[in-house]
């Protein structure tokens, strides 16, 4: 991976967490304050509660890919270390879909004349865990690639010893 890549991939990263930091702080500070009339159309309170918790879950996936990033950038990435940050992406994105799923349930009760709307978050949620299973298959991937490469360096130390 390019200088150039890692360092627009971290500006990103860095841009996408302190923006989520901020707009947490922001309803965190809403909630507290009591300062946010509701009109009893939606729970806001309920999701704002949610809104904050989804974004620690991507928050979660930011510090993990970032790390999986910097070891990119050394070379160690096909390591034991890296399944790590790989396994908090998962938990991350299986966290996205149940704050997911929550918010269908809260979004529910308005949708009754239109329950379609309902199904189709539903759907959106089935799809997140999709993502979940994919960087799971990619987890196993680099498993793979992480034997092989124990297993390139034991044949190579023992070509060493006969030569």
């Amino acid at each position: 991976m390019g200088k150039l890549a890692v360092g627009a991939l971290r500006a990103v990263l860095l841009a996408v967490l302190v923006g989520t930091v901020l707009l947490q702080a922001l309803m965190v500070w809403t909630l507290v304050s009591g300062k946010d009339p509701e009109d009893g159309s939606l729970p806001l309170t309920a999701l704002r509660v949610i809104t904050i918790l989804g974004m620690v879950s991507v928050q979660v996936a930011l510090v993990c890919v970032g790390r999986l990033v910097t070891m990119v950038r050394r070379g160690t990435v096909f390591s034991h270390a890296a399944f790590r940050y790989v396994d908090g992406v998962i938990g991350a994105i299986v966290a996205a879909a149940l704050v997911w799923f929550a918010v269908t349930v809260v979004n529910a009760p308005g949708q009754r004349d239109d329950p379609g709307v309902t199904v189709i978050m539903g759907g959106i949620g089935v799809a997140i865990l999709g993502v979940a299973l994919i960087v799971y298959v990619l987890r196993m991937l680099l498993a793979q690639a992480v034997a092989r490469d124990a297993e390139a360096s034991q044949l190579q130390a023992e070509l060493a010893e006969v030569i």
